[in-house]
C-alpha cells in the first residue's frame, strides 16, 4: 500500500526525504554557539533588503587561544586576514 499512497500524496516523498519538518538538536540555543563549538561567535548578514542569514564563525583551533574573550569586533577582524575561509552552509526546516 506504501506506493499507492506515495502515488497519491507526492509531497510525502519530499517530506521524508529531506525531513525539513524536524529540528534538531532540540533545545539547544542556536543563536549562543559558543556553547556548542569552541572559538565561535553568530553573525547576521543582510544579503538583499528583507533577507537575513545567521553565520557561525568559527576560527582555526591554531587561533583559538588568541581567540579566548574576544568580542565580535575581533572575529569580523579576523575574517579580513590571510587565513582561508571555508563556508559550510547546512540547516533543516526548524533551523533554518
Amino acid at each position: 500500500s506504501a506506493p499507492f499512497v506515495l502515488r497519491l500524496f507526492p509531497v510525502l516523498i519530499t517530506k521524508f526525504t529531506f525531513l525539513n519538518f524536524v529540528a534538531f538538536p532540540y533545545f539547544v540555543d542556536l543563536q549562543r554557539p559558543e556553547l556548542l563549538v569552541n572559538n565561535t561567535i553568530n553573525l547576521y548578514l543582510t544579503t538583499e533588503p528583507g533577507v537575513t542569514v545567521g553565520v557561525w564563525h568559527t576560527v582555526p583551533g591554531s587561533r583559538g587561544a588568541e581567540a579566548q574573550g574576544k568580542d565580535q569586533h575581533w572575529y569580523e577582524e579576523a575574517l579580513g586576514d590571510a587565513h582561508p575561509i571555508i563556508i559550510y552552509m547546512h540547516g533543516n526546516g526548524g533551523t533554518r
